[in-house]
């Protein structure tokens, strides 16, 4: 598995308790997502079914928001992948695809963890494995102003996220906004992992991070991650 796909793959899987938690209605992920999740892994057949079923839903409704947004990952995915085989104008082009339909989404639905999540962890994703930041810094923005959006409305909710949720969406600001620079607000989130999550690994990495000033190990991807980072 490449560090792009793997990055990108474990990114979508926070999205699964937060999406859970939101939902009200019969979820277009649940369709998709391990199809999806295989693809990004390496099995070509896998992805094509679940872009097939996307196409599907988008052929009986253009502006279906999670059909969209899985769409558009899973083009931005392809993107990636013909940059790896030589192939930039094409990864270009199925990337600004991706990025558009992802977008398209959101505008959709743009309070809903349904669109926000899984636009955000691919972008974050992807992001890891470019260092050009004037290419990975637009991702990063969106990025953490998603998952902004999805922790503003999970404040409002009576019931809290599950510890492995909170941490990977709290985790993914404070990397995030660590990766843009801006160690302030990076912090925030650092401390909030501290106080809200005491005694998880999120807060043993988070406390890491504020004791040493800089990144450490990583802060996301942890628990039932582990075993699929070879």
């Amino acid at each position: 598995m490449t560090r792009f796909l793997r990055r990108a793959l474990l990114g979508l899987i926070v999205a699964l308790p937060i999406v859970q938690a939101a939902a009200v209605e019969p979820r277009f992920d649940n369709r998709v997502r391990d199809l999806f999740f295989s693809g990004f892994a390496g099995v070509a057949e896998d992805l094509a079914e679940a872009m097939a079923l996307c196409d599907t839903t988008l052929a009986a409704d253009q502006n279906h928001p999670e059909a969209l947004v899985w769409h558009g990952a899973g083009l931005f995915y392809m993107g990636g992948m013909a940059f790896r085989q030589g192939e930039p104008a094409g990864g270009r082009a199925l990337q600004a695809r991706g990025l558009d339909e992802m977008a398209r989404a959101a505008r959709l639905k743009p309070d809903s963890p349904s669109t926000l999540v899984p636009r955000a962890a691919t972008l974050m994703g992807a992001a890891q494995q470019v260092a050009n930041p004037t290419i990975t810094e637009p991702w990063l923005r969106t990025a953490v102003a998603d998952y902004e959006v999805v922790l503003a409305r999970h404040a409002a909710q009576p019931t809290a996220l599950p510890i492995h949720a909170a941490g990977e969406l709290l985790g993914g600001l404070a990397e995030g906004w660590e990766r843009l620079g801006d160690a302030a607000k990076s912090r925030v989130y650092l401390e909030r992992i501290v106080a809200e999550l005491p005694g998880s690994n999120y807060a043993a990495r988070a406390a890491a991070w504020l004791s040493a000033g800089q990144r450490t190990e990583r802060l996301t991807c942890l628990g039932c991650h582990k075993g699929a980072a070879n």
